[in-house]
């Protein structure tokens, strides 16, 4: 993370990060939580159920990006400039093994945070009782959005 970001942190941006999520109606409808919420990371959790599988049991792989791309995402919003939103600009993920298990875990970080533009990854991890497993890593640009520019 840039210097200016990682010496402030805003109490209120975990609030803020945790209701701009309860708004995706997507996350809503794959059943993903957000319980981790840090200065430049967050976890997205998401059960492993019928409803996120492909024809050979495992989560879809739309569904580890949708995880993926929203950890990078709400990671930049943590150093974002207070009042802004963030969009993705791009990603790219790559697929490392079959996303199976009880619960998949997406954690997102910062890698850079510049004034516009803010470069994250994330890693998509299937759990397994108390073991893990590496199933996807993403890289990500960000950008920082005002308000009024959101549609």
């Amino acid at each position: 993370m840039s210097e200016q970001s990682a010496s402030y942190w805003n109490p209120s941006i975990p609030e803020a990060v945790r209701a701009s999520f309860a708004c995706q109606g997507a996350m809503s409808l794959i059943k993903a939580s957000m319980p981790v919420v840090e200065q430049g990371r967050v976890e997205i959790h998401l059960p492993h159920w019928d409803g996120v599988g492909q024809q050979h049991g495992f989560v879809h792989g739309g569904v580890v990006g949708m995880i993926a791309d929203s950890a990078g995402g709400y990671a930049a919003m943590t150093v974002a400039p207070e009042g802004s939103s963030v969009l993705s600009v791009e990603y790219k993920l790559n697929f490392l093994a079959p996303a199976k298990g009880t619960m998949l875990i997406a954690r997102g970080s910062v890698i850079k945070a510049g004034r516009r533009l803010i470069i994250t990854e994330a890693k998509v991890w299937a759990r397994e009782g108390t073991e893990e497993r590496l199933c996807a890593v993403m890289q990500q640009t960000i950008m920082a959005v005002s308000e009024p520019e959101r549609a």
